[in-house]
């Protein structure tokens, strides 16, 4: 299992990198709730597809059954799911797609921080210090261009992404566990088809209302919103899985490398520059993320 959750995070992180990049190609000419949308629209059919395979190949006798609590944890996270990755849209718009995720990564010190709050965690000195050092990264990557100016807007919207995303992945796991008669993989499985699927519709009747030009937007790039949903299943998959296996706090750690992938991408595919001071704070949140942790 120790393997396991490792392999599953590398993953998600993997496709998580590609899911946000594609995302940021269809934020040229899809709005931000089209782009958010894009994440779950196919997705649904993979989930369900992929829970099949895991009863066809992995039998379970054991009747599910849905508490109160479950279904709480379902609409929570999937409603601050969406918040976040719009709010992450937005701040492409704002920044290089390197520096977005690097802001967005605030969600490993955001989740500390709501365990020390509402959790009764306790956090030491060095997992304080951590909070200060990734506080300090945040402020690097939220400089503009010019070195020289602080854009707070950029700054909120990264702090709300990586709130909403910590929040999220939080009540997976809680959502997860409470659907303790079933195998890990079932469990992450169930979670992933529910909670995508509560996401895909409300999205739909949202800009089936409103914002019907959204969707025929979405229609003349369906390629490459079919790339945003396919890459989004799999990273979903990947964290779901090791949050069943593993504590949130561990998964996001490791998750970090995400932003390693990220700088490639954002190198080689969108052949983006990065300033030394971003370079800095690219690293400050990874080293901030793990001393909350070791802490």
């Amino acid at each position: 299992m120790a393997i396991a959750w490792v392999l599953f995070t590398i993953m998600a992180a993997f496709m998580q990198a590609w899911r946000n990049a594609f995302q940021k190609q269809l934020s040229t000419t899809v709005d931000v709730y089209g782009t958010t949308l894009a994440r779950f629209l196919f997705s649904p059919v993979f989930a369900f597809g992929y829970l099949a395979f895991l009863y066809q190949h992995q039998p379970v006798t054991a009747v599910v059954s849905f508490s109160p609590h479950f279904w709480l944890y379902i609409v929570i996270a999937g409603i601050s799911q969406i918040y976040a990755t719009a709010l992450m849209v937005k701040l492409f718009q704002q920044k290089n797609y390197a520096i977005g995720i690097g802001l967005a990564k605030s969600e490993a010190i955001l989740a500390a921080l709501i365990g020390v709050m509402f959790l009764q965690e306790h956090l030491s000195a060095w997992g304080w210090l951590g909070v200060l050092i990734g506080a300090i990264a945040v402020f690097l990557l939220s400089k503009g261009s010019s070195q020289t100016k602080l854009s707070f807007k950029t700054l909120l919207i990264g702090l709300g992404s990586g709130l909403c995303f910590a929040i999220t992945s939080l009540l997976v796991r809680e959502a997860s566990l409470e659907l303790g008669m079933l195998p890990f993989l079932h469990r992450a499985a169930w979670v992933l088809c529910i909670l995508i699927s509560f996401q895909c519709v409300i999205m739909l009747l949202y800009l089936g209302l409103f914002s019907r030009k959204t969707l025929y937007h979405m229609r003349l790039r369906l390629g490459l919103t079919f790339k945003v949903s396919v890459c989004s299943f799999l990273a979903s998959l990947g964290w779901f899985s090791a949050m069943s296996m593993q504590t949130v706090a561990l998964v996001k750690t490791l998750g970090q490398i995400e932003i390693l992938f990220s700088l490639l991408i954002s190198a080689f595919f969108f052949k983006e520059k990065l300033a030394r001071s971003d370079h800095m704070g690219l690293f400050l949140v990874i080293l901030a993320a793990m001393m909350v942790i070791w802490a």
